[in-house]
């Protein structure tokens, strides 16, 4: 079956130090760049997703700032593609499906952030599109969220939605066990 990475919006403002830090970013970002790696050496398609805000009052994300770049830890080069999204769905309004389907992909491979907005959202609409659709569940990061008062942890977050993707979107796995079955293991 043929695979793309998708890597969503592991950009600076989510890390320490930037507008809109995510729990756990450092450690996602870090199986990000072994399945970027498995990725390469395979010679495997790889798309890097850049979330630009175009809102005035957008909080991160903002045009030609630093925080909008994407993490280098996840850098693209020539072997990849970069296509800059408005909206948490990354087909929303851009030209990845037109891209996919030009490689003839029949399955996504999704990391990055945040599981509960931008990892849902494209999880979802791929599948929705007609891809098969693999969650990378410790590739991925949230934060807490407040709702009506009580404050959600990220844990439970990342959990809920990892959860929700897993009964009907998505095979979540871990980056461990997608990297031990995929052909070209990287440690």
């Amino acid at each position: 079956m043929k695979q793309a990475l998708l890597i969503v919006d592991i950009q600076n403002d989510y890390f320490p130090g930037g507008k809109f830090e995510l729990f756990g970013i450092e450690a996602a970002a870090r199986n990000a760049q072994r399945l970027l790696q498995n990725f390469r050496e395979r010679q495997a398609p790889i798309v890097h997703i850049q979330h630009i805000a175009l809102q005035a009052n957008a909080p991160f994300f903002l045009p030609d700032t630093q925080g909008s770049e994407i993490h280098a830890s996840v850098a693209p080069s020539s072997d990849g593609v970069t296509i800059v999204k408005h909206f948490p769905n990354s087909f929303r309004e851009t030209d990845l499906l037109q891209y996919l389907k030009s490689l003839e992909i029949e399955e996504v491979v999704i990391c990055g952030a945040m599981s509960h907005m931008c990892i849902d959202a494209t999880a979802r609409a791929a599948v929705d599109l007609g891809f098969k659709c693999v969650v990378i569940e410790d590739a991925c990061a949230a934060r807490d969220l407040e709702y009506q008062g009580h404050i959600v942890k990220a844990v439970e977050v990342q959990t809920a939605f990892m959860a929700a993707l897993a009964m009907m979107y998505a095979k979540v796995t871990s980056s461990d066990e997608f990297l031990m079955s995929s052909k070209s293991p990287v440690k």
